[in-house]
């Protein structure tokens, strides 16, 4: 819905769920998210599915939400719209509504604290003993930034990437194999909790945000790609890490093949995101959204091959 400006968002907000509020658009690398605010001061999320996206991957993001909303206190919630449905349909497009977490980016935190980054892992851990018990059909599904397709994707895209030192970089880790991580325990994950969808006030973080990445995958994963995004631009990845690692296998044992597998899916997950970001780059070069990291990948993946 490209034609959706925010005063057509504040009017799809009041007529299907009966907000009355102001629209400011937010970010986002694939579907149409507006910020409601209103008059009361409540804020919610209007979030309008890619064309692209089926109905089945958005049901189980709801579904998702709708299950952890007893199990842990920091995922939005699903809001109805007034039919009594958790999806509207307009104009074609799949259109839900969620509460808003207050907080602000792990990733504008200049200094993340120990305590910041343990209490992250501990409610990452949290959020892997939950979603044990959880399943649906749309989270199994192929899906690109799905870790267990990182294989495809380095051997798929690797070759758009301009840069020649990171292009071998890429290569270098694809030559390293895959096979080790074929047989780590999965379930359905979050699938992609980076510093821009992980919100924090102060020392704890209050919210893990836009589950459009949900996928049936390794368990490991929301653990190590929080770890890819935390040790971006650090000078010692392995040590900023360790916080992290400590808080989610308090909250959530890793087994000895999931402790081995997890920097290698730490490098790995940072290789799709170049590999991705030099795809997606070449068919929209003017969305800036694709590239919000690739500096300091670009900076850190190094130390992870050569530590």
């Amino acid at each position: 819905m490209e034609s959706v400006d925010r005063i057509a968002a504040q009017a799809i907000a009041e007529k299907c769920f009966g907000i009355q509020a102001s629209a400011e658009e937010l970010p986002s690398e694939r579907d149409r998210n507006f910020l409601l605010t209103a008059r009361d001061s409540d804020k919610f999320v209007l979030k309008i599915a890619n064309a692209n996206e089926q109905r089945e991957v958005i049901e189980a993001q709801n579904a998702m939400l709708v299950y952890l909303e007893e199990r842990v206190s920091f995922c939005p919630r699903v809001v109805p719209a007034l039919s009594g449905d958790e999806i509207v349909v307009v104009d074609d497009h799949l259109v839900r509504v969620l509460s808003y977490l207050p907080g602000k980016p792990l990733a504008t935190v200049g200094n993340q604290s120990v305590e910041l980054l343990h209490d992250l892992g501990k409610k990452l851990g949290q959020l892997s003993r939950a979603l044990v018990g959880f399943d649906h059909p749309g989270a199994h599904r192929a899906f690109h930034w799905d870790l267990a397709e990182g294989e495809r994707v380095v051997e798929r895209y690797g070759a758009q990437i301009k840069a020649d030192w990171l292009r071998e970089l890429v290569r270098r880790h694809k030559a390293d194999g895959f096979d080790h991580l074929r047989e780590l325990r999965r379930s359905v994950v979050h699938g992609d909790a980076n510093d821009y969808n992980v919100v924090v006030q102060g020392n704890e973080v209050v919210g893990l945000i836009d589950f459009g990445d949900i996928v049936y995958s390794y368990t490991v994963g929301d653990l190590a790609i929080a770890v890819a995004y935390v040790v971006l631009g650090k000078s010692d990845p392995y040590d900023a890490a360790k916080p992290l690692i400590e808080g989610y296998r308090e909250e959530f044992p890793l087994n000895k093949d999931e402790v081995d597998a997890l920097w290698p899916l730490v490098r790995l997950r940072l290789c799709m995101s170049i590999c991705i970001a030099a795809h997606q780059q070449q068919q929209q070069p003017e969305n800036k959204y694709l590239s919000i990291s690739q500096r300091l990948i670009e900076e850190t993946l190094p130390r992870l091959f050569n530590s």
